[in-house]
């Protein structure tokens, strides 16, 4: 069974086990929380899907937060030739890497 969840502004296709990458969720690492914006649910034994509209009632996935951290260092290098103009500048993203405990 899968199902599509909307998670920090983002669609995920998602099935019990799979570890994905979000942006920064505002949860502890080793913490577990439910995720009650499900879109969309496929269970291909039986072979019955479900479509919300826009979101399914009483559907929910349940995710553990493995780990925060953020991303490899991205630089911007800006110049303007003949003009002494230089700017260096850098950024990391937050990101939250989680596992699906349970679909339900």
């Amino acid at each position: 069974m899968y199902c599509v969840v909307e998670l920090a502004g983002q669609q995920f296709k998602v099935q019990k086990g799979d570890k994905i990458t979000v942006n920064q969720v505002s949860h502890e690492e080793g913490s577990k929380f439910d995720v009650d914006t499900v879109l969309l649910q496929f269970d291909a034994d039986a072979k019955d899907i479900k479509i919300g509209t826009p979101v399914l009632s009483g559907a929910k996935v349940t995710f553990k937060v493995l780990e925060n951290k953020k991303t490899d260092k991205v630089r911007v290098y800006k110049m303007h030739a003949k003009k002494r103009y230089r700017r260096n500048k850098s950024h990391r993203q937050p990101i939250s890497v989680l596992e699906v405990v349970a679909v339900a």
